[in-house]
């Protein structure tokens, strides 16, 4: 593995553009886009102040720069470095932008979230929408960028809007049968829309494209449900992950449980173990093997319990999950044996991990000076060259 001279960057501002040809990174208030291959400088741009978010349009032409201090987003053109947009949504304020799937449309979500603002770059027309919900995750697009799903809050009551993007009319708008409404995600095939409840009711929803409900469901009650959601690429599964500790895989056809995976202190399994010592010596530990926990604290707030982080390889065939009560440990779920393959052991608590979008390999990062990949073929551990710690990190 090579390894580029170490780069500026602010707010941890480092972007790949889609098409895998460019780097962006944002120092303060410049931005700097470089060629992958050679990482020449390609253009510097200054922008009005420092930088709190940054994307790529989905063609790889255009960089915005959103300050939300300031409530303004700078729009830059690859192809026109003279070229450049500005929008300044002005006293009612800037919490988040985001490009449209076509990438010649801006949403503004504005403070208290009053509405989402709707700013083309083709015509400089503007739309608004009003009512979108403070939730973790209220704004969705379908993959094939058609069609964009929006959670709202209006008279105490929970609703999804769905948006036409080529024009933003509305084609759907029906009520959800929520109590807190959190969140909205498309199937990759842009087929099923699931919705599901805050954390307090434990409610998973189904919907299709025209409003309908397909399904619903709800593992338990009297608990802390819902923690993180995730859709296998081919669209056949989706994993929920709860604050009980299990993973629960629903299947496309009935939207019934499949199974579910626990994530159980103890490994018995000798082909389920890879931890920070066979990372460096490829030496099984002795069985059984104690996954370290965490006990959570209950007095605090947010405590660290439950499935934080789930995400599919991009082939499908395996799953991996982040138990908070296992801080140091990455699972690795089989998804044709359907039970677990590894168990990555760290020695620190593991901040982020990511998937390769070409085969499945994994590649995870704990804070220290080392990257770490899991493969089907085994694991592997590299020595970043560098003064400093890895807080996150991208595939190209």
């Amino acid at each position: 593995m090579n390894f580029s001279e170490v780069f500026k960057q602010s707010n941890q501002l480092c972007k790949v553009s889609p098409d895998g040809k460019y780097l962006a990174t944002c120092v303060q208030y410049r931005l700097v886009v470089r060629d992958v291959n050679t990482l020449q400088i390609l253009q510097l741009y200054t922008c009005l102040d420092q930088v709190a978010s940054m994307e790529w349009s989905s063609d790889s032409l255009f960089i915005l720069c959103a300050m939300y201090k300031r409530g303004l987003v700078q729009v830059w053109s690859l192809e026109q470095p003279d070229w450049h947009c500005k929008i300044d949504e002005g006293s009612i304020g800037l919490v988040s932008s985001r490009w449209s799937p076509d990438g010649r449309h801006i949403l503004n979500t504005t403070e208290f979230h009053l509405r989402v603002t709707v700013w083309s770059l083709c015509n400089k027309s503007v739309s608004y929408i009003k009512y979108p919900k403070a939730c973790q995750k209220g704004m969705d697009f379908s993959a094939d960028g058609r069609y964009m799903a929006l959670a709202e809050r209006r008279d105490c009551k929970d609703y999804i809007s769905v948006f036409v993007c080529d024009d933003w009319h509305l084609l759907r708008h029906f009520e959800t049968d929520t109590q807190d409404l959190a969140g909205v995600e498309w199937s990759p095939n842009g087929c099923v829309l699931a919705a599901w409840d805050s954390c307090l009711e434990y409610k998973m929803l189904l919907y299709s494209l025209d409003g309908r409900l397909l399904s619903t469901y709800s593992a338990y009650e009297w608990s802390l449900g819902i923690k993180s959601v995730a859709w296998s690429p081919s669209s056949q599964f989706l994993a929920i992950g709860s604050y009980d500790e299990k993973v629960r895989i629903l299947n496309h056809i009935t939207w019934k449980k499949l199974t579910e995976f626990e994530h159980h202190p103890t490994i018995t399994n000798s082909k389920a173990v890879a931890s920070h010592r066979c990372l460096v010596s490829d030496e099984i530990p002795p069985l059984p093997v104690q996954v370290p926990v965490v006990k959570p604290d209950p007095d605090r707030a947010n405590p660290k319990i439950g499935i934080s982080a789930i995400a599919f390889s991009v082939d499908n065939r395996y799953l991996a999950t982040k138990n908070d009560c296992m801080p140091q440990s990455v699972w690795v779920w089989d998804m044709q044996r359907l039970g677990p393959t590894a168990v990555l052991e760290q020695t620190a608590p593991v901040r982020f991990f990511a998937w390769d979008p070409r085969r499945p390999r994994l590649a995870l990062c704990t804070g220290n000076t080392k990257l770490y990949l899991w493969s089907p073929a085994g694991c592997v551990s590299v020595k970043v060259p560098v003064e400093g710690k890895r807080q996150h990190l991208a595939y190209s």
